[in-house]
């Protein structure tokens, strides 16, 4: 679609294009790969073949990548159970602690989840489960009084996103865990969007499940992991896929080696690199939110400083999707219409938030990374503004 709206004169510069969609995927890093490669073919062991030294190198592989992902989070190597992605291990939070409590238990969560949630509890109720879709305000913010009042003697689990996926915003894990810990319920954190971003500690809060995915951090698609508390007390869940004992019984199947590699070695890199990149990318995130909303058109969603380090979220009201596709055509972002009568699908983030603009408004995600330079941002913020001035001398 982009391709056809583009002028022949324009389109040899997307052999230049900026990657500004870091939120959906991020590249896999040079390093990751080389690490992954032994293992398509040199190291091609069954880690459950435990009998000769292929699955012993296979095994010991996978344990060291269990030991630099637990170290990423702050937790146990033996509280890691690897899985093919943070939408795995969502369904395997919820549906495991659902089951281990038992028929017709009560689950917590907010609107704004990432879709996987949203699904994951939508099929819990129709399953006989009780669901409490908590209210957020403008921001996207919960109300913590609002949260413990929703428990229930029946509650098993409030699942909450660390940070969201669209408008960046935080969720008080902190002051949620102690809420959770005084009623004796389980807490899940999707830390997808965080995990390799912003420091996280499961024992500080006290998190009992929490779900990644390995290519939010420079790693492969297709692997992830969830952590399952084994300190006291004990977390208890139902495996998601009983099989052949993988994964202590939490999921069957033979593990993906090299994805698994892969991952560990991403999540030791992000902990290197942390305590410069989050910092860098808070920077480049204020100076765009800053130049962006200069224009009284573009206005900012999410909370404006307790967000994402590499969040911007924002909607252009007056420019249509076409118009915003054509001045930034080689620039890789997210974009939908703000309401149902555009082209896009409606955000129910924003729906939730109850901050829906105009019929001819205009969302646009812009997620940053590790390669995202000052110039980039500079010549993305430059041209909207100019389309944005443009389009208003046209009214």
């Amino acid at each position: 679609m982009l391709r056809s709206l583009l002028p022949l004169d324009k389109l040899g510069e997307m052999n230049n294009p900026i990657y500004l969609d870091h939120h959906a995927t991020t590249p896999c890093d040079a390093d990751v790969l080389q690490a992954m490669l032994p293992y398509f073919s040199e190291h091609f062991g069954n880690p459950m073949s435990g009998s000769h030294s292929f699955g012993w190198k296979a095994q010991s592989a996978i344990e060291r990548a269990r030991k630099q992902v637990a170290d990423l989070i702050g937790a146990d190597p033996n509280e890691i159970v690897f899985t093919s992605g943070a939408t795995e291990s969502v369904h395997h939070a919820i549906f495991g602690a659902l089951t281990e409590r038992g028929s017709n238990s009560h689950v917590i969560t907010t609107p704004t989840e990432h879709k996987c949630v949203l699904e994951a509890c939508r099929r819990a109720e129709r399953l006989g489960h009780q669901v409490t879709w908590l209210k957020v305000n403008q921001f996207g913010e919960l109300d913590l009084g609002e949260l413990e009042k929703s428990i229930q003697p029946n509650t098993a689990l409030i699942s909450l996103m660390h940070a969201n996926n669209e408008v960046g915003t935080f969720h008080p894990i902190n002051e949620v865990s102690a809420v959770a810990k005084k009623h004796n319920v389980l807490f899940h954190v999707d830390a997808a969007q965080t995990c390799g971003r912003h420091p996280i500690n499961v024992r500080d809060p006290n998190i009992d499940l929490l779900s990644i995915s390995a290519h939010k951090f420079y790693g492969p698609k297709g692997v992830g992991a969830i952590f399952v508390r084994q300190t006291q007390p004990r977390v208890h869940i139902q495996p998601f896929m009983p099989g052949g004992g993988q994964e202590r019984g939490h999921r069957g199947g033979t593990v993906n080696v090299p994805a698994v590699v892969g991952l560990g070695v991403a999540a030791e890199k992000a902990k290197a690199l942390m305590g410069e990149e989050t910092p860098r990318l808070q920077m480049l995130r204020d100076r765009m939110i800053r130049e962006l909303t200069s224009q009284p058109e573009i206005t900012l969603n999410g909370h404006p400083t307790n967000r994402l380090c590499n969040n911007v979220n924002i909607t252009v009201d007056g420019i249509s999707g076409d118009q915003i596709l054509l001045t930034l055509h080689n620039v890789a972002f997210s974009t939908g219409s703000a309401c149902s009568s555009g082209s896009g699908e409606v955000s129910h983030v924003l729906k939730a938030m109850g901050t829906l603009h105009s019929n001819t408004a205009t969302t646009m995600r812009f997620g940053l990374g590790r390669t995202t330079t000052e110039a980039e941002v500079d010549s993305v913020c430059k041209r909207l503004i100019a389309a944005v001035q443009k389009a208003r001398k046209q009214l």
